[in-house]
C-alpha cells in the first residue's frame, strides 16, 4: 500500500483535507507537501512533511518515488486575485504544476485529485444554473489556467489511462484556514472580521451573489468522487459542483442574527469584475446522478457551525 500525497497542505482546503485523510487513513502515510515551511500546527505535527515546488518536475518525480504515491490530492495553485496581479506566476504553478504532477503519476500508475473551478465560466456563460457543459471562454488567468487543466487532464486519462477525477469547486468558506488571493475570500473574511472586530468592509457590492460550499462539504466532495467506482466517473475534465448561493448582503445578514451588532459596508474593488463575470447558481445533477453527491450544509447552518467554531477558538 503507497503513500497519499496532499500538494498545497498549507492551503484552505489542504490543511484541512490532510487532517481528514490521516484519520481515514490512520495506517498510511500521508504526506503534507508545501512550497511553504509553515504548515499549520495540525498537519505539521501529525505525519510527515515535505517542502515541493510543483513547478519542478523532477522534484515532483523524485517525491513520487522516495515515499511510494500511489494516490495524490493535487491542490497547490495560484487563485483568482492573486493571478490578475501575477498572471506568469499563475500560469507556470497552475498549469506547469499539474503537467508535472500528471506525469509522475503516469510513470507509477498513481491516481490524481484535482480540483477546477467556476472561474472556468465566464460572461459567455449562463450565469443562472449554468450547466455542465457551457461555454467556457473565462475572463480571468485563474480561469484560463483552469479549462486548460480540465483539457490535460482530460487527455491524461483518455492517452494514458491516468485515473484523474476533478470537481469545480465553487467559493470555499473553511473555519481552520484563512483563504489567500481568491475573489470569493470574502465569504470567510467577512465570519471572521465579524468575531474578531465586529466590523467588515466587503470587497464586492452587497447584491453580488455566488456559489459557495463550506469546508466539510468540500473535502466530503473529494472523498466521494474519489472512493467512487471509477465506471460512474465518466467525466474526466471536471464535474460541476456547488452547495448554495447567497448574495454577500444576505451572508451579513445571517451573520446579523448571531452578532446583532456587527457593521458591514461594501466597497468594490477590482474583483468585482471577476465576481460579475463568474455564474449566480451551478447545475450540479450529473454529479448527483453518477457518483452521489449531496451537500450537507446550507447558509444557515454553516453560519452557526463556523461562529461557534470560531467563536470557541477566540475563547481559548
Amino acid at each position: 500500500m503507497g503513500s497519499v500525497l496532499v500538494t498545497g497542505a498549507a492551503g484552505q482546503i489542504g490543511s484541512e483535507l490532510v487532517v481528514e485523510l490521516r484519520r481515514r487513513l490512520p495506517d498510511q502515510a500521508v504526506v503534507a507537501a508545501d512550497l511553504s515551511t509553515k504548515l499549520p500546527p495540525g498537519v505539521q505535527e501529525q505525519g510527515p512533511n515535505i517542502t515541493v515546488d510543483v513547478t519542478d518536475g523532477a522534484q515532483i518525480a523524485r517525491v513520487f518515488e522516495e515515499h511510494g504515491v500511489d494516490t495524490v490530492y493535487h491542490l497547490a495553485g495560484i487563485l483568482s486575485a492573486t493571478g490578475e496581479q501575477k498572471p506568469r506566476l499563475a500560469w507556470n504553478t497552475n498549469i506547469g504544476g499539474l503537467y508535472n504532477v500528471l506525469e509522475a503519476a503516469r510513470t507509477r500508475g498513481a491516481r490524481v485529485f484535482w480540483p477546477s473551478s467556476i472561474s472556468v465560466f465566464g460572461p459567455d456563460s449562463p450565469r443562472v444554473n449554468t450547466p455542465q457543459n457551457a461555454v467556457m471562454i473565462p475572463s480571468t488567468i485563474y480561469g484560463a489556467s483552469k479549462v486548460a487543466g480540465e483539457l490535460l487532464c482530460n487527455y491524461y486519462y483518455h492517452r494514458f489511462g491516468v485515473d484523474v477525477r476533478s470537481v469545480r469547486y465553487p467559493g470555499i468558506v473553511s473555519s481552520e484556514t484563512l483563504p489567500g488571493g481568491g475573489t470569493t475570500d470574502y465569504a470567510a473574511r467577512m465570519y471572521y472580521e465579524a468575531i474578531e472586530r465586529g466590523q467588515y468592509t466587503c470587497f464586492v457590492r452587497r447584491d453580488t451573489t455566488l456559489p459557495m460550499m463550506y469546508i466539510p462539504d468540500a473535502i466530503k466532495a473529494a472523498f466521494s468522487i474519489m472512493d467512487a467506482e471509477s465506471g460512474r466517473v465518466t467525466i474526466r475534465t471536471s464535474y460541476n459542483l456547488t452547495a448554495m448561493s447567497f448574495s454577500a448582503g444576505e451572508l451579513a445578514e445571517e451573520i446579523w442574527k448571531h452578532i446583532p451588532n456587527f457593521e458591514c459596508t461594501f466597497e468594490p474593488d477590482f474583483r468585482q469584475a471577476i465576481a460579475d463575470s463568474w455564474p449566480v447558481s451551478i447545475d450540479d445533477s450529473l454529479a448527483r446522478a453518477h457518483w452521489g453527491w449531496n451537500p450537507d450544509y446550507d447558509l444557515s447552518s454553516m453560519t452557526t457551525d463556523i461562529l461557534r467554531v470560531l467563536g470557541e477558538r477566540i475563547r481559548k
